[in-house]
């Protein structure tokens, strides 16, 4: 199945109002969901090849169209989050808490921090970045686990600036 293909059919069941859409062959399996409720970060394998005695090209990869763009998840803490300052990623890249594996974090939980203190280190196309604070205040909650995948915008760290 073809790109074209693929994109007439996805346009075929936004006219006609249908939710889902499962095609299987011997050579492909589609799967097209719309308004569907899938986490981020979803991941959908492909099938394995299907050995053929006559030369086939490969079996096509499991194709779904991407879900809708989802309104951030309100905080599910016990504490009320509205009161804090976010510190968010400046950029896409692997968040550090450390400077180096065998040395401490910058800051954790519970740590006085200073407008201007580095707070943790974003390698982005292998340049490592310190992370600064915006505010003084106190680290209330580290939001990224360390030696992961960031995005642009994604907090990092909650701030009580009192």
């Amino acid at each position: 199945m073809k790109a074209k293909e693929i994109r007439d059919l996805i346009d075929f069941i936004s006219e006609s109002g249908l939710e889902e859409v499962n095609i299987e062959t011997e050579e492909f399996k589609i799967k097209v969901k719309r308004n569907a409720e899938m986490p981020a970060g979803t991941v959908v394998a492909a099938p394995a090849p299907v050995a053929t005695p006559a030369p086939v090209a490969a079996a096509a990869p499991a194709v779904t169209a991407p879900p809708p763009a989802a309104a951030p998840a309100p905080s599910s803490g016990d504490t009320d989050d509205s009161k804090y300052v976010t510190i968010k990623s400046p950029m896409i890249g692997t968040f550090y808490r450390s400077a180096n594996p065998e040395s401490g974090p910058f800051v954790q939980p519970g740590d006085k921090v200073t407008a201007g203190q580095t707070v943790c280190i974003i390698e982005a196309m292998k340049l490592f970045n310190e992370i600064e604070s915006e505010v003084s205040g106190t680290i209330v909650k580290v939001l990224a686990d360390n030696a992961t995948p960031v995005e642009y915008d994604q907090p990092l760290f909650l701030v009580d600036p009192s």
